[in-house]
């Protein structure tokens, strides 16, 4: 079925609200969420207040906008998808790294702002563990398609992993020791193959 053809107000509209959303990130990241008002989203953006109501209704959509964007920036599922398909289990584990190295080089400043909104309502929470959640469960699909091979139970292999992809984790070695995003990969990479295989 061919895709319908969106019309110029359709269109200005994504515009808006991409540009709304790219406001918010930058103002998120330097201000905090929760400090962060609409009205300053929109005089960032450069619209009036009730266009932003209009595109989002809320920060927490203008929040979820910005998660969705950052994993379609990364590449998050369809490097998923080549993770899965590597056949040997060190590549494969070496590719999980990669794919968490990847996500966190395209969009830390995300991950970051995710941690600071935590304390803020609980819708807010809601959308923050869901978004959460997909990314976990990620991570274990990946650590349970080399249930085989591994030497340790399964439950104590996804947790390692998610350890090491704690934000804290990447924060404290490349953000803060600076380390290139490359030996951040390289170090998780032997982790996860010294501790499971």
């Amino acid at each position: 079925m061919p895709e319908a053809v969106k019309s110029y107000r359709q269109v200005q509209a994504e515009e808006t609200r991409i540009r709304i959303a790219r406001a918010a990130r930058g103002l998120f990241a330097a201000q905090g969420y929760g400090a962060t008002s609409i009205d300053a989203i929109a005089k960032e953006a450069g619209v009036a207040t009730r266009t932003v109501y209009s595109a989002f209704g809320t920060k927490r959509e203008i929040l979820s906008l910005i998660c969705d964007q950052w994993l379609s920036e990364a590449g998050a599922l369809e490097r998923a998808d080549q993770v899965f398909a590597i056949e040997d289990p060190v590549e494969r584990l070496q590719g999980a790294a990669g794919w968490l190295t990847n996500l966190y080089a395209a969009g830390f400043d995300v991950v970051l702002i995710f941690e600071a909104a935590t304390d803020e309502s609980p819708e807010t929470k809601a959308l923050l563990r869901s978004k959460l959640a997909g990314r976990n469960q990620v991570m274990d699909a990946m650590i349970a398609s080399l249930e085989p091979e591994l030497r340790v139970p399964l439950k104590q292999a996804q947790a390692v992993y998610r350890a090491l992809a704690a934000p804290g984790v990447y924060q404290e070695l490349v953000d803060e020791s600076g380390w290139s995003p490359e030996e951040f990969e390289t170090f998780v990479a032997d982790s996860l193959h010294r501790q499971l295989l």
